[in-house]
């Protein structure tokens, strides 16, 4: 057993997914709630994790910021909209100088925690895995993916990071992390909102109709992205977002499953933050901008 424990916020699918990994690999792990969470009544809460037609069974710890302090290393899995207002929460139980891992969808929030809370060692993720909640507590992990973690100026990866090499996962460390950040954001923002906006799955993007709307975005994309100085990120887009859609044909996009729930949209942190960028460049950003206001009335926009 290692001395680390990792708090995970974020109990959704990727959360679990990562708990349920951490446990596999004797990494000391408990799921954080909010106060007031009614799930707080109880302690201890199972996961069954289901991944290459075997299943395996976890329990881990539940408590709030309060019962957990002092917090070394915390995983956040929220959705973009919540990170912020998740973090101030925890705040008061954080560890001076508290590894902190941002592993949620979008751009512009990393911003506001690095300036918000300059105290803490502040990295960002990107991950390609695939999980799906199923009934109750059971997560399905539908595809391995690879799950990049860095932070600005530092090139080589810390200890804590070999926890990460121990689960079974592929995780690499990358000092270009905001590269990494840019190339799924501008993937996320081609194909999300267009399978939220047209009530399909990802499959239908390459149906001839919708496949010029993607060409038509990815152009204005990769132009606002070589203009905020990510060319790298957005080089051969359409190309990228093509083999996503062929190879994720048959899934339904985070944000179409939340149109089709009701809930909020990450759609502040995808569409929104690329147009507001775009203005901010002199960039222009008619398609986006179209795309953003067919999608305003359903997808109940945040951030």
């Amino acid at each position: 057993m290692r001395s680390r424990h990792w708090h995970i916020l974020g109990a959704g699918s990727i959360g679990s997914l990562f708990a349920c990994l951490f446990d596999k690999a004797g990494i000391s792990c408990s799921l954080l709630l909010r106060d007031g969470d009614p799930a707080l009544t109880q302690t201890t809460r199972r996961i069954q994790l289901r991944a290459g037609g075997l299943t395996s069974e976890h329990s881990f710890p539940v408590t709030s910021g309060a019962h957990a302090a002092p917090i070394h290393y915390l995983l956040v899995c929220t959705k973009a909209y919540d990170l912020v207002d998740g973090l101030a929460g925890l705040q008061p139980w954080l560890a001076p100088n508290a590894v902190v891992v941002l592993l949620a969808n979008g751009l512009g929030y990393q911003q506001t925690v690095a300036a918000r809370w300059p105290q803490l060692a502040v990295f960002s993720g990107s991950t390609t895995e695939g999980a799906f909640r199923e009934a109750g507590q059971c997560v399905l992990r539908a595809g391995r993916g690879t799950t990049w973690i860095g932070g600005r100026g530092t090139r080589d990866a810390p200890d804590w990071f070999s926890d990460w090499q121990a689960i079974d996962a592929r995780c690499g460390w990358r000092e270009d992390i905001d590269t990494v950040l840019w190339h799924k954001f501008a993937i996320n923002c081609a194909i999300n909102p267009l399978t939220a906006l047209h009530r399909c799955r990802n499959g239908a993007l390459a149906e001839p109709g919708l496949a010029d709307e993607v060409r038509a975005l990815c152009l204005e994309i990769a132009a606002i992205g070589q203009a905020a100085g990510q060319g790298e990120a957005v080089a051969g887009l359409y190309r990228s977002v093509m083999e996503v859609v062929a190879a994720t044909a048959d899934n339904r996009s985070s944000m179409l499953q939340d149109v089709l729930a009701g809930r909020p949209t990450e759609i502040g942190f995808l569409t929104s933050f690329l147009v507001a960028t775009a203005d901010a460049l002199g960039i222009d950003a008619t398609d986006n901008k179209a795309l953003l206001a067919a999608l305003r009335p359903a997808t109940h926009p945040v951030g």
